[in-house]
This record gives structure tokens, C-alpha cells and sequence, in this order.
């Protein structure tokens, strides 16, 4: 199947640049190049394309009004084409929560060999585009917790023992934000790899902060990890895990990219399995690729136990099911029911068995 795109963008050379890798990939072609929001409008019923790279920042109606309109009158699988600036990551979360796919930063300075580095990953990030079944987006409030896991807050969840690490990429950024908001605030230390480029992440961080239970950051290296707090590896570092005693510590490290990427869920993961053990809940979430599929089987293979999100529930179903196939899950698990299958199953941890 040939893949329809449509290009938005105020920029005349980002247009050019998108189209010719557009038309330069065999199992796409290229229905249009928009340069504001009406014209792409009258693009989108001409064309009925299958995904649309939209530019945040544009004349007379922004990218973000002209994605709220579109995902209420025809909902379109989009790629936002975002700035590395703070203001470009408010916008683009936002984006997001509005219903769109994934985004790829433009560069600050050198636009035409920057976009041409990204030429493989735009590629990728369309198709991964034009597979998702666009969902109307619903504003979604913290969920009462059952009485029965309320008994559960008390007692095992306030251990320092366990902890809990989640992974995602693609649509990651709504999952992450609807599980933790699934959560009590005694929940055992959590650490957490969003696929995002740096500048995103403590933005994201901040973000979560607000609407969650949990104290929520992007980490700097040295944390204790506690009960209620959640730490979110930065862009362009890997968040690794290390024993002290009897504490968990967040550590960062700049070492090669994994699966391309950098923080990469599978270094988390491992470190995780290693300084954890049995004590360790691992969930990986939706996204392309398979990173994060060893991580779960290390946790799993060191007496942890794993979630995984079901396909139902996933933006994409990649990550998730990359894990199934190597046997790193012990439950799959629709993102609504993640947060009460979490607690469910820390209540009856430490009595050694599994599930």
C-alpha cells in the first residue's frame, strides 16, 4: 500500500526538504505541500491523505487549532513537526494530548542538513503514522482507587523494596501520563524511558508533576529512589539503576545510543533486573521498535514480574509485542487496567511465588 502525505508547513525550504524525502521513499508519494492551515484544509478533502506532517508554528491559524479541528471533523494520523526550544515542547505535548501520533524536532540552526539527518527516522515515524487507528482524544481525570487497593496502600506499597520500571516510545507520552494517573501516591520508586530528544523531557516531567499523585522529575543523577516519586530518564542520557545499600540510585550515563536511541529502555531495564532482582515490576508500554523487549526478559529471567500493554490499547504495537514474542511478559494488559494490575499484584509480593 502506498502511503498518502501531506505536508503543512509556513516554510518553504522545510516543505521542499519533507517532499523530497517523501518522494524518494518507494511506498510513499506526496498528495501536497500546505504552507498554512487553510489551504491544507482544503488539501485534506481533496486528498484524503493517510498521514500529515504539521508544522506547530504558522500564519493565521496555528498548527495546534488546525489539529483540534481536524481530529473533530476528520480524524488523520499526524506527525508534528516541532522546534527545540521550551515553548516548541509545551506546544508539542499539547499536540499530543490533542491526538497526534508522534513528532520530530526541527533543528534550530542548519534546517537542510538537519532535516536530511532525520530523513530515515521521518520515514519511520510515518509509516509507524499510517498504521494507528486515530482515536478521538478524551480528557481523562485520575481514577478512584478500590477499596481493596486502598487496604494495599498501607502496607506493601510503601516499601523501599520494590520498584517499578516503565518504558515507551510511540504514543508513549499519553500512556506513561495515563498509568501514573492510575496510581496512589504510596507506590513504590519508579523510574521511567520516554523516547524524547532533550529539552522534551523535563518539560514532559514537569507536565506529569501536575496531573498526577506522584511527585514526578526529570532526573539528574544521584536520586534516592522512593516511594510516590517517578524519575524520567533525560533526553540524550540512559537512566540506569545501581544498589546502595539498602537504597535504589538513579545514575545517568552518556554511553552509545541503543536500538538508536538515547535514553534507551533496554539499559534501564537491565540495570533494573540486576540492582533489583525479584523485587522489580517492569511494564513496556507503546512504541516502534524493540527496545526494551531484553529489559523485560532480564527482569522476568531475574524473579521480577512483567506487563506488558495490549495491542487493543497501544498507539503502536511494537515494543510490547517484540517482548511477548521472546517470552519477557508474564501479563498483557489493557492500559486501563495497567495501574489496578500493578497493585494487584505488588499486594502479593514477597510471598514467593509467581503468578
Amino acid at each position: 500500500m502506498t502511503i498518502k502525505v501531506l505536508v503543512v508547513d509556513d516554510s518553504a525550504l522545510v516543505r521542499s526538504l519533507l517532499a523530497e524525502i517523501i518522494r524518494e521513499t518507494s511506498d510513499m508519494t506526496l498528495v501536497g505541500a500546505a504552507p498554512d492551515a487553510y489551504v491544507a484544509r482544503d488539501m485534506v478533502n481533496e486528498f484524503a491523505p493517510d498521514v500529515i506532517t504539521l508544522d506547530i508554528e504558522m500564519p493565521r491559524m496555528d498548527g495546534l487549532a488546525f489539529l483540534e479541528k481536524l481530529m473533530k471533523a476528520r480524524p488523520t494520523p499526524v506527525v508534528m513537526i516541532s522546534t527545540l526550544t521550551e515553548a516548541g515542547a509545551e506546544a508539542t505535548l499539547h499536540a499530543l494530548e490533542l491526538g497526534a501520533v508522534d513528532f520530530i524536532p526541527k533543528p534550530k540552526l542548519g534546517v537542510t542538513s538537519g532535516i536530511r539527518e532525520y530523513a530515515e527516522l521521518i520515514v519511520e515515524k510515518i509509516r509507524a503514522a499510517a498504521a494507528v487507528r486515530v482515536k478521538a482524544s478524551v480528557k481523562k481525570s485520575q481514577p478512584d482507587i478500590s477499596p481493596n487497593q486502598k487496604a494495599v496502600i498501607s502496607g506493601r506499597l510503601q516499601s523501599t523494596e520494590k520498584i517499578i520500571a516503565i518504558g515507551a516510545s510511540t504514543g508513549g507520552t499519553e500512556a506513561i501520563k495515563d498509568l501514573l494517573m492510575q496510581l496512589p501516591t504510596a507506590v513504590p520508586g519508579i523510574v521511567m524511558t520516554q523516547h524524547m530528544p532533550a529539552g522534551f523531557t523535563r518539560t514532559y516531567a514537569e507536565r506529569l508533576n501536575k496531573v498526577t499523585r506522584l511527585h514526578v522529575v526529570e532526573a539528574k543523577g544521584g536520586e534516592r529512589i522512593l516511594p510516590g516519586h517517578a524519575f524520567l530518564a533525560p533526553g540524550g542520557h540512559h537512566l540506569v539503576v545501581v544498589r546502595s545499600g539498602a537504597d535504589y540510585i538513579v545514575k545517568l550515563s552518556d554511553a552509545e545510543p541503543v536500538h538508536r536511541h538515547r535514553p534507551a529502555v533496554d539499559v534501564m531495564m537491565e540495570s533494573v533486573a540486576l540492582a533489583g532482582g525479584k523485587n522489580v515490576l517492569g511494564v513496556l508500554l507503546t512504541g516502534m521498535g524493540k527496545d526494551g523487549a531484553k529489559g523485560m526478559l532480564d527482569i522476568r529471567n531475574q524473579g521480577g514480574y512483567t506487563f506488558a500493554q495490549d495491542e487493543a490499547s497501544c498507539v503502536v504495537y511494537g515494543m510490547p509485542k517484540e517482548a511477548v514474542i521472546i517470552g519477557g511478559v508474564d501479563q498483557v494488559v489493557a492500559l486501563e487496567r495497567m495501574g489496578a494490575a500493578l497493585l494487584d499484584k505488588i499486594n502479593t509480593m514477597g510471598s514467593g511465588n509467581r503468578l
